[in-house]
C-alpha cells in the first residue's frame, strides 16, 4: 500500500479523538486494506497504478446466475434464482425479507449460496474471485464505512487499492464530491454524517475505479429529492457508456424513469421479470397484484379527541 504523502493531500482542519483521520491511526489503514485486499492485491504490495479502463464485449452477458438458492436454518432465503443482464439497468423489487439483499451479497461475492452460480462479465464468482472482484462497483446493505474516517479519505484510500494513481483518485475523487453534493462535506467524519451522506459517500467509492458491473443495494433510500434525480441521471448516463447496472429499490416512482428491465421476487423467487418498455400496466399496480397487496384495515383508536 502506498504511503501517503501529507504534503501533497490536505489534512482535514479538525481534530477527531486523539489524532487527524486516518493518518493517525494506522490500524484504521490496515483495516481498511483487510476489506479490500482480494480486489487488487498486486496494486497493494507494488504500489503502482494500474489502469481499471478497459473495453466492453456487448457479446457476453455481464451478469449472469443460474440456479441460486440460499437458506439460512430451514428459512429458504432464495429458491433457484436463474437471470440474464446483458447490460442497462435491472431493478430488483419486492417486499422486506424477500431476499433482494441476500442476492446482491451473493452476486458481488460477499456471500457464498448453497447451490447455483454466477457469472461476471464470464468470470466465475466462487472460481475467479479476483477477477470478479476487478470488475465490480458495490453499494452494500450495511455501507461497509468507517466513522473515523472522512468523507474525502475513503475516496483516498479506496483508489489506490484499485490500483489507481493517487492523482488519479483525487481527480475522480473531486469529480464525485462535486456531482454527489458531498463537496462542503468532504471533511466531515462519518460518524458526524447524516444517513444520506453517508451512503452517497459508499456509492461514490463503488464509482470510483470505473467497474464494468454496478451492485447497488437501495441507492435512493435516505437520499434528498435533488441527489436522487442526480443519482438517476448518474446512472442513466454510465449505462449508456456500457456498464451494467444491478439494483434494489422500493421507490417505485422512480423506477419507470430509470430502469430497462424490472425484477419481482417474493418468497425468495423471481415472480416477474419484464423489459421495463414491455410492461403491460402501471408498475406500482403490477407490483400489488404479484408480489404484495396494501393492508386497508383502519385503526379508529388513532384520533385527535377534540374538547
Amino acid at each position: 500500500m502506498p504511503q501517503a504523502n501529507a504534503s501533497s493531500a490536505p489534512l482535514p482542519p479538525a481534530s477527531h479523538g486523539s489524532g487527524s483521520g486516518w493518518f493517525a491511526a494506522p490500524f484504521l489503514r490496515d483495516s481498511f486494506i483487510h476489506y479490500f485486499t482480494p480486489v487488487y492485491p498486486d496494486a497493494i504490495q507494488a504500489g503502482g497504478p494500474r489502469h481499471a479502463g478497459r473495453p466492453c464485449d456487448n457479446r457476453q452477458n455481464m451478469l449472469r446466475c443460474h440456479d441460486v438458492s440460499k437458506h439460512f436454518g430451514q428459512f429458504a432465503a432464495l429458491d433457484n434464482i436463474s437471470f440474464d443482464l446483458e447490460g442497462g439497468i435491472c431493478a430488483l423489487l419486492g417486499p422486506n425479507g424477500a431476499g433482494k439483499s441476500t442476492l446482491l451479497k451473493i452476486l458481488s461475492g460477499l456471500l457464498a449460496p448453497d447451490s447455483g452460480e454466477v457469472l461476471i462479465a464470464g468470470h466465475d464468482v466462487a472460481k475467479e474471485p479476483l477477477r470478479v472482484k476487478r470488475s465490480i462497483g458495490v453499494l452494500p446493505e450495511d455501507l461497509g464505512l468507517f466513522d473515523a474516517l472522512t468523507v474525502e479519505e475513503h475516496l483516498e484510500l479506496c483508489g489506490p487499492v484499485y490500483g489507481l494513481s493517487h492523482q488519479e483518485t483525487r481527480a475522480r475523487a473531486g469529480a464525485l464530491l462535486r456531482i454527489l453534493g458531498l463537496e462542503k462535506g468532504r471533511y466531515t467524519y462519518l460518524d458526524q454524517c447524516s444517513h444520506g451522506m453517508r451512503k452517497k459517500t459508499a456509492l461514490a467509492m463503488a464509482l470510483l475505479h470505473n467497474p464494468r458491473v454496478l451492485m447497488l443495494d437501495e441507492p435512493f433510500e435516505g437520499i434528498d429529492p435533488v441527489s436522487s434525480v442526480t443519482i438517476r441521471d448518474l446512472l442513466i448516463a454510465v449505462s449508456g457508456r456500457g456498464i451494467a447496472v444491478f439494483l434494489t429499490s422500493h421507490a417505485l416512482a422512480m423506477i419507470p424513469q430509470l430502469a430497462t428491465e424490472v425484477m419481482m421476487i417474493r418468497g425468495g423467487q423471481v415472480v416477474f421479470h419484464s423489459a421495463a418498455a414491455e410492461l403491460a400496466r402501471p408498475l406500482e399496480e403490477l407490483y400489488f397484484d404479484l408480489v404484495e397487496t396494501p393492508q386497508q384495515e383502519d385503526l379508529p383508536w388513532l384520533r385527535c379527541e377534540r374538547s
